[in-house]
This record gives structure tokens, C-alpha cells and sequence, in this order.
């Protein structure tokens, strides 16, 4: 049996120069020109049929074993975020309000080692084993882009594997829940209309802004006053509001409203649609105003296959014990993974990354994100160990 945790500890130092240097030069969405390049070169060296500019930036590369067997699909997304880095380490952004605070500058990074290890066993391969690189994981929709580019096809994974660096569980713990553990991702923008004026004067406007405030709380009532609480987890955040004037003296004519509500089914999110439809006309017409909705549906809830969830962690107890495994764990936070397991059976599971010893507790998205180090050969054994599970049988 290959020991997937000795070989992966024995590469820390390499992963951790890897993950640091993708981590000094964070590109966004369909902007990842330097990364995937180095993505392509690293797979090319190692052997494997490569593929670029696949959904624009996305790099995809074949690892052919010596024997007939399934086709596995290992995702790793590629994207920084906009976003100014509080980080003080040595290894910090050096490009101006761009920074990897979701942890894919990680998720090449084991990826790639993934790929070294199994290259050097490729001849116990039965099978292939198929790396997607992706771009624009962060809401610009990278997944169906690459899928759109043909990533499903020649040849056609049997089982999709992914996994994420997570902040909100300490290093050594992975959650691995089988069935829904992401929700889907909608955002709406509400455009309130009204008639502006002095604000001197306010009776003869039609304020769009006193109108916007009950409005925002009326949104926010919808979860707990209009939606089932049996029926599943949701939520609904206003995130921004912005004026037609930065004046102080003018009320705008109009107030734009945007948001984001997470659900982890789509009739719940149908459900929702309806209602943030229905409340933003009524409270708007109720003082005269207009109110103009849009939404979209940036992902759909991740679910994970349940064979193929426990078979995954039946070969993850060979890195980790029983119960660092958590299949409890889920979150109201999205990826659009889900595209991929829509279509392919799947699993995405996720590897804690905090240290409160080290400081590292930031959450996603927080321009102080880190991550304990220690996850980096941790992940690669893990993802190893899995792929390993359906093509190297004898491993």
C-alpha cells in the first residue's frame, strides 16, 4: 500500500515555495495568464497531455495509465479575489488590491503535487486521471466555461473529485458530507424609483431613499416570515446601496439595491425569487415608487454524490483517523463545483486550514485570510488517497 501522508509530508517545503509564489501573484477571473501558464508548464514536465486557454484561461492535463480502467477528474480553481491584502508576511500580494483570500493559490498547488505523485505510480494506473485547472471560480462562472469547452468530454470522467482549503474548521479536520453541503448562489439588484427634490423640501419629492430603508427591512423579513423553516436552510443579505446623488442637500431620484440569497434546493430558490419579487413592488408602490428587479442564479446548490462520498472517505481513513472526519459540516457559502457534479458523480469535500495558536482564524474573503501551512501536504494526501480509491485499486 502507498503511503500517500509520508510522501506528502516529505514534499512540505516544495508545496509551501509553490503555494507562496502563487500566492505573491493573484490574478482574477479570466485574467489568470501567469498562473496558468506555470499550471501548463508543471504538466508538460511532469508528462502529461496538456491542454490551455480552455473557457478562456483554464488549463486541462491527462495523466494515462498503463491499464484500461475510469477516468477521475481532479478540479482546482485558480483565481485571486479584488481585494487589498492586511497580510503582514513576507510572501504578501504584490499586485495591488488583488489577493488569494479564498485559498486557490492552495488548491494548485496540491493539485500539481497530486500530479507528480501519480505520475511517479503511473505504471499501478488502471485508467486516467484528468486535471482541470479552472479560471473565474469567483462569481464569473469559470465551471460552465470550461464545460462549455468541451472539459465533460474526450474522454468522459466517471467520478469528478475537489476540494477546498476551510478556515472554519481547525487543521486536521475534513468535512465530508454526502448529499447537499453548499448552497446555491443568487444575487438581485432592485432599482427603486421615485422623484427627486430639494431636500429641503421633501414633500414634494417621492423619496426613493426612506423608501429603500423599509424596504431593505421587509427583505429581510422574508426568511424568517415568509419561508418554510422546515424546508431547508436559506438566507438573504443586502450587501450595497448607492444613490443617484452623493449630494447632501438632494434626494436622488433613485436607490439601487443589490444583495445575494443562498438556498440549498431550487424550489426554494424559486420560492425566494418569487417573494423579493413580490415584496420590492408592493413596499414601493406603497409610497409611489417603482421598483425595477433583477436576479441571477450564479450556482446551483453542491451536492455530493453518496457512493461516491463514502467510498472517498473509506480512503481517507487511510491519511486521517474516523473521527477527523466530519460528515456534519456544511455551509451556506457556494462554488460552482456544483456545475460539475450536476453532470458527473462527484464529490467536494472540504480540509481545515485554522490555527488559532498561529492566528490564523480569518474567515474567507477577509483581507487578513490565511492558512496554516501544515494543510497543504495534508490535502495532498487526502486528494491522493481518493483519486488512488478508483484507479490504483491495488494501492
Amino acid at each position: 500500500m502507498i503511503d500517500f501522508k509520508v510522501i506528502a509530508d516529505g514534499m512540505r517545503d516544495e508545496l509551501v515555495k509553490r503555494r507562496r509564489d502563487f500566492h505573491m501573484y493573484p490574478e482574477i477571473g479570466f485574467e489568470e495568464f501567469r498562473t496558468s501558464e506555470i499550471v501548463a508548464h508543471e504538466l508538460s514536465e511532469l508528462g502529461l497531455a496538456v491542454q490551455t486557454k480552455v473557457g478562456r484561461t483554464g488549463v486541462i492535463g491527462i495523466l494515462e495509465g498503463q491499464q484500461d480502467g475510469p477516468t477521475i477528474l481532479v478540479r482546482s480553481d485558480m483565481d485571486a479575489l479584488p481585494i487589498q491584502e492586511q497580510n503582514v508576511v513576507e510572501y504578501v500580494s504584490r499586485i495591488p488590491g488583488k489577493m488569494h483570500a479564498c485559498g486557490h493559490d492552495a488548491h494548485m498547488t496540491m493539485a500539481l503535487a497530486v500530479a507528480k505523485i501519480m505520475v511517479k505510480h503511473q505504471s499501478q494506473i488502471r485508467g486516467r486521471i484528468k486535471f482541470m485547472f479552472q479560471p473565474g471560480e469567483e462569481g464569473y462562472g469559470g465551471a460552465l466555461e470550461m464545460i462549455r469547452d468541451g472539459v465533460l468530454n474526450n474522454p468522459v470522467p466517471d467520478v469528478v473529485l475537489g476540494m477546498h482549503v476551510w478556515t472554519e474548521l481547525p487543521l486536521g479536520t475534513v468535512g465530508v458530507a454526502s448529499g447537499a453541503m453548499m448552497s446555491g448562489s443568487s444575487v438581485f439588484t432592485i432599482i427603486v424609483k421615485g422623484k427627486g427634490g430639494h431636500a429641503a423640501m421633501p414633500y414634494k419629492t417621492i423619496d426613493p431613499v426612506s423608501c429603500t430603508g423599509e424596504l431593505i427591512m421587509a427583505l429581510h423579513t422574508i426568511v424568517g416570515r415568509k419561508m418554510d423553516a422546515m424546508a431547508g436552510a436559506v438566507v438573504l443579505s443586502v450587501t450595497s446601496v448607492n444613490t443617484s446623488s452623493h449630494a447632501f442637500n438632494v434626494i436622488p431620484q433613485q436607490v439601487e439595491i443589490r444583495g445575494t440569497f443562498r438556498t440549498f434546493n431550487a424550489y426554494t430558490s424559486e420560492v425566494m425569487e418569487q417573494h423579493i419579487q413580490s415584496v420590492s413592488r408592493s413596499v414601493c408602490a406603497s409610497v409611489g415608487c417603482e421598483a425595477q428587479v433583477t436576479i441571477k442564479h450564479l450556482t446551483i446548490p453542491l451536492i455530493n454524490n453518496v457512493a461516491v462520498a463514502k467510498r472517498v472517505r473509506k480512503a481517507m481513513k487511510q491519511v486521517v483517523k474516523s473521527n477527523a472526519l466530519d460528515q456534519t459540516v456544511r455551509t451556506m457559502a457556494s462554488e460552482d463545483f456544483s456545475y460539475l457534479v450536476d453532470e458527473i458523480p462527484g464529490m467536494f469535500f472540504l480540509v481545515g486550514a485554522a490555527n488559532p495558536d498561529k492566528g490564523i482564524t480569518f474567515g474567507h474573503h477577509h483581507p487578513c485570510f490565511n492558512i496554516d501551512e501544515d494543510v497543504l501536504p495534508l490535502g495532498v494526501a487526502l486528494m491522493s488517497a481518493a483519486v488512488a480509491e478508483y484507479v490504483m485499486r491495488d494501492a
